[in-house]
């Protein structure tokens, strides 16, 4: 069990009968006056369209935030009650949610739990409990389980001044080209990150985080993260890539992971804004449109690797500042189910989406909302806003969510949030909004992101750690997860040669002075920076140093 975890763990004695209903109380973490928690509750019995969990602090714990639930206390009782979108549990099903509590003595797993007035398991903590039955998938794989470290990630950032304070946090494993499956003597393959969470894993649940990347003419808008197949090579593709990938996730001797796969970062959006008649065109964007090899791989992927029954397929779903616009969003969507239709995928392939991978939008932005406005002039209008319809990730990822349930897609799917580079704390954080003189002082003073400009991506300067990994943080969001490594390059600051197919993208290059995608301005790169996904401690310093929360 992971330190500051506790759990009430589901099960019956041997040969004892079932109980009606179980009850996974997790402490996900804790501060000093304070902490937080996941909750999954599991029906054993008959199908409910409506729950009410209730249970009795021994201590002086109070609620004070709650989320995927409407929870309640009174004197020492809380009450958690679903909300419109979880109302229904079938038997045998789950659901999941999160609340912070203040608390300043003992923090005792409450002693017992009732699901609608039935008794669920109680007593005190024996420990993690069993894991779920192999090819069994559960609504959230992160709920009620740990997440996989990376001990090379891991490594690198204890190695770091200072970085022993987020060395322990779990990272996701990037399989960015066909050699990564395999791995080499200096380095660790898929299966031996596979035999190490395995390690980890022990008695209850692991979740394992692996970035699927690695699609014919990758990243068809942006140099640094070029990778080694041509626009053609869809068959190399298939079989030297996602069939060997899908092979070692189907060996029975992982069936007990968790395993979350985000597929391919920062393909399906590009057939959307960079090709023609968009006026930001990119021809080798154009190329893909043209050739579907975008659509055939990310199908392709879904296809062989939602066969897995331990696999939770998170496809990626841009951020608010590429698809927030009205003309990106709904036909993005679209691209969305247009791939996951293809090659013989499904929509049931598709478990989520994952939101601002590898970026820096800022969470949540607390200082200004899309409905204000300034003397008459809406947010919208702000050269910062610019007519987008979102502020921030995470109003952007519920609102995709729900535009992906209206096209047909689960309505139980999750979405996930890579928070690794988007805290943006520091001295540089506003502690308010800015000055009502105009609405672009109003914004531009009171707004966390602190990049020159919303377009900018590489390596950006003032960014921070973001939230650390959470589950179940708030309506829809499956976790708060570190997609991106932090320390790991976006792309180098000037050309580099290398056998991986990456190329030198201006937009690394701190001298740069921009392009239309992001109105011309300065790119904010951190200068010196190395090839993309090698370590680059400059970066990696500034993540610890304007970390928000603090570390």
């Amino acid at each position: 069990m992971a330190a500051g975890t506790v759990a009430v763990a589901a099960g019956s004695a041997s040969g004892a009968a079932a109980p009606a209903c179980t009850v996974d109380y997790r402490i996900q973490n804790q501060w000093n006056g304070g902490f937080g928690a996941n909750v999954t509750v599991t029906n054993n019995g008959s199908p409910v369209t409506a729950w009410t969990l209730e249970w009795v602090y021994a201590g002086d714990q109070k609620i004070t935030q709650g989320w995927n639930a409407t929870v309640s206390q009174t004197g020492k009782a809380v009450t958690a009650q679903n909300v419109s979108y979880n109302g229904n549990l079938g038997t045998g099903g789950s659901a999941s949610f999160g609340f912070n509590a203040s608390n300043s003595g003992e923090n005792a797993v409450p002693a017992a739990f009732k699901l609608n007035g039935v008794t669920c398991n109680g007593g005190t903590d024996p420990g993690p409990g069993p894991t779920d039955p192999p090819g069994k998938r559960v609504d959230n794989p992160y709920a009620g389980a740990k997440t996989y470290v990376n001990p090379e990630w891991s490594a690198k950032a204890a190695a770091e001044p200072g970085g022993a304070a987020v060395a322990n946090q779990p990272t996701a494993v990037w399989l960015d080209r066909i050699a990564a499956v395999k791995g080499s003597a200096t380095t660790m393959g898929l299966r031996a990150h596979l035999d190490e969470a395995l390690k980890q894993k022990g008695t209850g649940e692991l979740t394992v985080q692996l970035v699927v990347y690695n699609l014919p003419g990758r990243d068809c808008s942006a140099l640094a993260s070029n990778g080694e197949l041509g626009p053609t090579e869809i068959g190399r593709y298939k079989s030297e890539y996602i069939d060997p990938l899908a092979a070692i996730l189907a060996d029975p001797k992982y069936a007990g992971l968790r395993i979350v796969t985000m597929v391919e970062i920062d393909s399906l959006p590009n057939l959307v804004t960079n090709t023609t008649p968009r006026p930001t065109v990119t021809p080798a964007c154009d190329v893909m449109k043209a050739n579907g090899n975008y659509q055939k791989g990310v199908g392709y992927a879904l296809n062989k690797l939602g066969d897995v029954p331990n696999v939770y397929n998170y496809v990626d779903a841009g951020h608010h500042g590429w698809l927030g616009w009205d003309d990106n969003f709904t036909a993005s969507a679209e691209m969305f189910k247009e791939a996951a239709t293809s090659e013989g995928a499904t929509l049931a392939d598709v478990h989520g989406f994952i939101v601002n991978t590898a970026n820096f939008s800022a969470l949540k932005e607390d200082h200004f909302a899309i409905g204000d406005s300034v003397n008459g002039t809406s947010v919208r209008q702000s050269k910062w806003v610019d007519w987008n319809r979102y502020t921030d990730e995470l109003s952007y990822a519920q609102a995709m969510r729900a535009k992906a349930v209206t096209l047909g897609f689960d309505p139980n799917i999750g979405m996930l949030i890579d928070t690794s580079r988007n805290g943006w704390g520091g001295t540089a954080r506003p502690a308010g909004p800015g000055p009502k003189t105009s609405v672009d002082t109003y914004v531009d003073g009171g707004r966390y992101d602190r990049r020159i400009h919303l377009g900018n991506w590489c390596n950006q300067s003032g960014a921070g750690l973001g939230e650390r990994p959470t589950t179940a943080p708030a309506a829809g969001i499956d976790a708060y997860v570190w997609a991106k490594p932090p320390g790991e390059s976006d792309g180098g600051s000037k050309e580099i040669p290398n056998d991986e197919g990456k190329g030198f993208d201006r937009m690394c290059d701190p001298t740069y002075t921009g392009n239309p995608r992001n109105g011309h301005s300065m790119s904010g790169s951190l200068p010196n920076a190395p090839l993309a996904g090698k370590w680059f401690s400059a970066q990696f310093q500034e993540l610890l140093k304007n970390a928000h929360p603090a570390l």
